[in-house]
Parts: structure tokens; sequence; C-alpha cells
């Protein structure tokens, strides 16, 4: 019998050893009735459905819920609490969609807004931080900076007999050139700054202990301070419409890995899989390709397959991401925008050989912030799975008798293929929301509530 080769060692048990990649995507998943005053009155707690429950008094006019089709209040489909790290600002984004059937598939019909409350004591947090961080900047730029300057000074004559001439046996030899014993020198003391700067990033760490703990506080207290909403009361946003709330859980993607193909050893693949897992730079999709064709709609099946995964996701948040496009229409084209075709050869066009060109996410193609003019980024995106969600608390499904996975499937199935709507109804895709970069509030530190209203690109079921 021939020797086994050792070096094919692959089979297909080996897939189970596999873990599944976590992306840098969010889903949010509905988790049960929201039915606790505290927590329908607590603006830090994430929901779908029901009214909304604003940061500071008073509540904004309810001119910013109304559908510009119709005139009518539309109803709340999200409400996402989502502060930004690096920003002194509480932040809540607001998402109301109009369900009217004459409405569908017009612009305006999904509308968002954030509001923006100043955070003193998060605001001071930050503060202190930046100082910290531009203080070690400046110890590192000055140790390199000492550091090129000591490799710049010029070295000495290996030749020369000052401090390189060989002890004499004798001990004549520093006695007549009037040298010491090079032994006896006083050695320069590099360990003497490097031990300074570990000391001084002991403080640092001792420093940063004390802040975090008084950060601790500072979070305490703003959240208490979150809690103290204004009150719905004889206010015309108890009259709006509304869903049933229902709470929204958020849960890491997992996607699972690609299956393993055996090729000859040189060869070249080019496997066309998702790209999700979280890399060293923490990126996420940010290259991801589509093919150009006209036959297969490359978008659905690359929806449909992600979706699949995670059958119950109504929300996807990413900040900064990439959209996971519905399918390819004209919100796709304008966001995965056709690359330039390669210039052909002067000699023998026709017989030129064309790789398939695949499109790139182009986040420039957006409009920019009104107000502060900074680029929009992709933020999140609503789910087909949230149309039959809304609709199963609306009808009293939510409390009821829970759905098991195949009707829960069959429910995702119909609104992939656009079979849910009705006389009243939405029928889209996906909702798209891009916010500011900056996140830009008031100019003025401590003004107030800031109110702005987001992008929106819808993709509707064909």
């Amino acid at each position: 019998m021939p020797p086994a080769d050792v070096d094919d060692t692959w089979s297909d048990s080996d897939e189970e050893l596999d873990a599944d990649l976590e992306t840098a995507v969010q889903l949010g998943i509905p988790d049960g009735p929201l039915l606790s005053p505290a927590d329908l009155s607590d603006p830090t707690v994430s929901r779908l459905g029901g009214h909304p429950t604003f940061l500071s008094p008073p509540p904004p006019p309810l001119a910013h819920a109304k559908c510009p089709n119709c005139s009518q209040p539309m109803e709340l489909l999200a409400q996402v609490w989502c502060p930004m790290e690096q920003s002194p600002n509480d932040r809540a984004l607001f998402i109301w969609g109009c369900a009217h059937s004459s409405c569908q598939r017009k612009q305006g019909s999904v509308r968002a807004w954030r509001e923006l409350r100043f955070n003193k004591k998060y605001a001071e947090k930050l503060e202190k931080k930046l100082a910290r961080r531009k203080e070690k900047e400046a110890r590192q730029a000055k140790a390199t900076a000492d550091a090129a300057a000591k490799k710049a000074q010029p070295k000495g004559n290996p030749f020369a007999l000052v401090g390189n001439s060989a002890p004499n046996p004798f001990g004549l030899g520093s006695q007549i050139f009037g040298n010491s014993d090079p032994q006896l020198e006083p050695e320069p003391e590099p360990e003497q700054s490097s031990s300074k700067t570990e000391s001084t990033g002991a403080d640092d760490a001792s420093d940063g202990s004390g802040s975090e703990s008084e950060g601790g506080e500072d979070e305490a207290d703003a959240l208490a301070a979150a809690v103290q909403v204004t009150s719905l009361e004889d206010s015309p946003w108890t009259a709006a419409p509304a869903y049933s709330p229902l709470y929204l859980s958020t849960v890491s993607e997992y996607l699972p890995p690609p299956p393993k193909v055996k090729v000859p050893v040189g060869a070249a693949v080019d496997v066309d899989d998702d790209k999700g897992a979280k890399d060293k730079d923490g990126g996420s999709w940010a290259l991801e390709g589509y093919e150009n064709s006209m036959d297969v709609d490359h978008a659905f099946e690359r929806f449909s397959k992600r979706v699949s995964y995670e059958g119950e996701q109504c929300l996807r948040y990413e900040l900064g991401g990439t959209p996971l496009p519905f399918s390819s229409d004209k919100v796709f084209d304008k966001l995965f925008p056709v690359p330039p075709s390669p210039p052909l050869p002067v000699t023998k066009p026709d017989f030129m050989v064309t790789p398939p060109r695949k499109r790139s996410y182009a986040p420039e193609s957006l409009p920019p912030c009104p107000h502060c003019k900074a680029r929009r980024v992709f933020e999140c995106q609503l789910m087909p799975n949230l149309i039959n969600v809304l609709k199963s608390s609306q009808d009293g499904n939510a409390q009821g008798k829970k759905q098991t996975d195949e009707e829960r499937r069959a429910e995702v199935l119909k609104a992939l293929k656009g079979q849910n709507a009705t006389g009243r109804g939405m029928e889209w895709g996906t909702c798209m929301i891009f916010s500011c970069e900056k996140d830009c509030a008031a100019t003025s530190p401590g003004a107030g509530t800031t109110w702005r209203e987001e992008y929106v690109l819808v993709q509707w079921d064909e």
C-alpha cells in the first residue's frame, strides 16, 4: 500500500470544528410585549411600535411624525437608544412609517428623526479623556524626537586612542596618555528614562482607574436624568395611532464559516462568499462586491441568504457600516454604482476577455448633512420581518401563542415576496437610515434638546 499523503488531511468532519464568524452588525430582535410603565417612560429602553418616549420636555411637534402624502400622523416603527461613544449628547433615533396603501412607494412615507440632549457629566468625562490622550501623545512624540536626536549624533572614531585602547597589563598606558580606565567611566543610563516613562504610565493608569470610577458615577447620574422625561399626558402624541409596543433586544450577527474546498496546489480560487467577520481593522463589508448581471438579482439572493441566518431580525445596526440592499433597483444603483469598464486595447478589441465588473458601496453618493455639511454614514435599516411583528402585535398574537419556527419562516417568506400587503399595510423591503457623521447638535452646549431629521432610502417590494 502506498504511503498516505501527509498534506491531505482535510475531511468533512473538519467543518464541525469551525465556529461561526461574528460580524460587526447588531441585530434587533423582538423580545416580548412592553408592558412595564417604568420601561414605557424610559427613553433608554429600545422598542418596536408603541408611543415614543422623548429625552427632554417639551415634546416635539406632531408634524415630525406626519406623512407628507396624506397629512396623517404615522405609527412609530422603532425607537432606538443609540448614543455615540465620542459624543457628549444623549441620543435616541425615532423611525415612523405610514401604512396607508395610497402612500406606499411614495417619498416621505418613512421618516427618521434623532433627538439629542447635552450630557454635561459625560462631556466632562470626555474632556478629561481627551486631555490624557493628548498628554500621552506628547510624551510619545518627545520620546521619538529624543531617540532620533540621539541616533543622529556623530559616532566616535573607532581608531581614536581615547577610550578605545586596550588596557595596558603594566598599568602604564593610562599614566602616559592621561586616559582613565574605560571601565571606570560613567555610562549613560537609558534605563532611567524608560523607568520614568513606566512610572508615568503607572500614574496614568491610576489616574485612569480613578476617572473610570468617577465616570461610572457620571453614567449613573446621566441614566437617572434620562429617566426623568416629559409626560405625554395632555399631549397630541397620546391620540396618535400606534402599534402594540415590544421590547427590542440586540444580538450579534453570526455567519456560518465558508465551506472548505479542495483545490490543486497553486490554483487560484475566487469564492464570492459573505464577508462580515470582524477583522483587525474592525471593518466589514466595506469592499463587498456585487455582480453586474441582468439575468439574476444577486442583491436579492444575497439579502435572502443573509436574512435566513436569523429570520427574527427586525433591524440591522452598524454605524458607519455598509447597508444590505434588498434588490437591484434605483436605490441599489445609487449606493452601489457600476464601475467604469476597463479601456479596450487598440488592437483586436473584440477578442478581449473582460472579467465581470463588481459594484462597491459608494457613500459619497449620499447628500451631506444640511446643517453642518458633514457626510452621512449608514446607521441602521429595517427588515421585512418588522412588518409581520408589528401586525401580529396589533392583532394580539404577540401576547398570545408564540409562533413556531415553521410559521415564522412562512411569514418571513411572504414578506420577502411581498405577499402580505393588504388594503392597509407597509410594502417596503427594507428602509435604510443614514445619519450625520458628526452627530451635529445645537451650537451652544447645554442649549437643550436638538432635533435632526435623517436621510432615509426605501427599497420597495417588486
